[in-house]
């Protein structure tokens, strides 16, 4: 009898992470470079029941079936699909564009190709570049930036954006030491003037942001604030986009977040109604294990 509350428990636990789920993304919808997560649920590994046989000449046991005995909230997976653009006639907002192709395979809306031997490929997307204050790398779609007091452009939480030197981008005017306002961005991140002219970095290169190309976007780690990151051992999945990547960088703009409304209320009342549907099972198996206690020990 134990084992049926164990699986509604564990469908109640299951059901209750997709509902947290379902809530920060509706709770993100109007966050810019925000992807939305889908929670994946995976049943408990089975369980051959089987009966002992008794009686003379039948040793051994007597197959019944096979049984799960619950499920888990396995993991939280990003969808990687491309957000609405917005324009904000902000010259400090970005969006990228990215629709990175693989020879040999069509994605589909989600991103993901599957082969003729069955073979999953992930398509590659492309991540602004910004560095905490612990110099380590992270990556972003939020290109909603500002520049703070002494030049270096920042994400809204105070983190650095790289450039392709690999240093934080400083728009400082070397004549006058002064931020720089009235500055363009071209399709591939260089930074001009208004008149065409690349800036400069400290090191007299030509200054443009750092955009890396992740293969798969399903290997980073979700860490809060739009942020994502690698785990160590895996930094060999990011490099930095080329022109041959289909990927576009838009000034005055936000890429919105890729959250289906519609979809995330009917996803919180799926999970709702399934978490009271566990509820009551484990209400029927407190009363009858009430009944055994109370009132068949009696008998």
């Amino acid at each position: 009898m134990l084992r049926g509350l164990y699986t509604a428990a564990s469908g109640m636990i299951s059901q209750q992470r997709k509902h947290d789920i379902v809530t920060n993304n509706i709770a993100n919808v109007n966050t810019p470079g925000f992807k939305q997560g889908n929670g994946i649920n995976r049943s408990f590994p089975e369980m051959l029941i089987s009966r002992v046989r008794s009686g003379q000449g039948e040793p051994g046991s007597v197959p019944i079936g096979r049984l799960n005995t619950g499920v888990m909230a396995e993991e939280n997976v990003s969808v990687h699909a491309q957000g609405d653009i917005q324009e904000t006639h902000n010259p400090f907002d970005f969006a990228l564009i990215s629709n990175i192709q693989i020879a040999g395979a069509a994605f589909d809306a989600s991103g993901k190709y599957v082969d003729a031997n069955g073979q999953r490929v992930i398509q590659p997307q492309a991540f602004f570049t910004v560095e905490n204050a612990d110099g380590e790398q992270r990556y972003t779609l939020n290109g909603k930036f500002s520049v703070d007091g002494t030049g270096q452009l920042i994400t809204p939480d105070g983190y650095r954006v790289i450039g392709s030197d690999g240093q934080p981008i400083l728009l400082i005017d070397p004549v006058t030491q002064t931020p720089i306002s009235n500055f363009h961005i071209t399709k591939q991140g260089q930074f001009t003037n208004e008149d065409g002219i690349p800036i400069q970095t400290a090191n007299n290169q030509p200054m443009s942001l750092l955009i890396s190309r992740i293969e798969d976007p399903n290997h980073l780690v979700r860490e809060g604030n739009g942020l994502y990151r690698l785990i160590p051992g895996e930094e060999g999945l990011a490099r930095a986009t080329t022109v041959d990547d289909q990927v576009e960088i838009r000034q005055g703009y936000v890429e919105r977040s890729n959250v289906d409304s519609s979809q995330s209320m009917v996803d919180l009342m799926s999970a709702l109604r399934a978490y009271e549907a566990n509820q009551k099972v484990i209400q029927f198996y407190d009363r009858s294990m009430d009944k055994a206690a109370n009132e068949v020990g009696r008998v």
